[in-house]
């Protein structure tokens, strides 16, 4: 999105904005003129980043920052920022980020985070977006686009061992994206759906899984905020699936291309040479 497609004012809600890619969208989003709701679990880091983006754009730009702390994994957190979503009658964009990963063969690791991993990026994406689509498909002539950005990954169009919940939940995330965005052609609506899916992206979320990036190319290391600014520049297009980086594009065209049976060999030998300095570590 850039300058020309003003937001007008409208609310842009983030979830998992205390940081990294949820952080580059809210200041990317409120440069662009969007008014602010920013969720996640860490209420001190969610204040602080509300607070340096009002700084910068509240007095000049108007923009207003709202923050809801929320475990998106619980009941309670999801209903109350679900509601939140369906009554807001500003809504314009709704940016699904929060996640997390874990480092593990699936049988060895605690039962507990998978299904934490589970309920954030599959049931609190299946509840936010369907609230989110409530509202927008029912108002009508809102200024510019509308629509729900869902941050998957390029792991969703693979399996990685010691990854399996991560790339299960991902894939699901895709597809449900891309299914919806067909819906929603069928009805004719404006509404646009996006699957975020970058690679590697400086962040917190490798430090909190305890990944040696040491390991990983640098070339395949991408910033925050490139990776968001691809994501808004693909959503101003319409765009479904955005891959930022063409070194990405070209893994993702190549998994695609490849059988089954060989892909899932590759992944194994990959999984042997890159994750076992990780799971080695205390």
């Amino acid at each position: 999105m850039s300058d020309s497609h003003a937001s007008n004012g409208m609310l842009a809600v983030v979830t998992g904005a205390s940081s990294g890619i949820g952080e580059a969208f809210a200041r990317q989003l409120a440069a662009r003129g969007y008014n602010l709701l920013l969720v996640a679990r860490r209420e001190d880091r969610l204040r602080a980043v509300a607070a340096a983006i009002a700084a910068e754009h509240g007095v000049p730009r108007g923009v207003r920052v709202e923050t809801v702390a929320a475990d998106l994994a619980s009941d309670e957190g999801r209903d109350r920022v679900a509601s939140r979503i369906r009554a807001a009658s500003d809504l314009a964009l709704l940016v699904n980020n929060a996640g997390f990963g874990t480092v593990g063969i699936f049988y060895e690791t605690d039962l507990e985070q998978q299904d934490q991993m589970h309920r954030l990026h599959v049931l609190t994406t299946l509840a936010l977006t369907h609230a989110a689509l409530e509202n927008l498909t029912a108002q009508a002539g809102r200024p510019g686009p509308c629509g729900i950005i869902n941050v998957s990954s390029v792991a969703s169009f693979g399996q990685s061992p010691s990854n399996v919940s991560y790339c299960a939940t991902k894939a699901w995330m895709t597809s449900f994206t891309e299914g919806l965005a067909i819906e929603l052609v069928t009805k004719q609506s404006p509404v646009r759906l996006q699957a975020l899916c970058p690679g590697f992206t400086y962040s917190e979320f490798h430090d909190r899984m305890g990944v040696d990036r040491n390991p990983i190319p640098k070339q395949l290391w991408m910033t925050a905020d490139f990776v968001v600014a691809e994501s808004l520049r693909g959503f101003d297009r319409g765009q479904v699936v955005v891959v930022p980086g063409w070194r990405y594009k070209i893994i993702v065209a190549f998994i695609k291309a490849m059988p089954g049976p060989l892909m899932r060999r590759i992944a194994a030998v990959g999984a042997r040479r890159y994750r076992k300095p990780i799971e080695a570590k205390p």
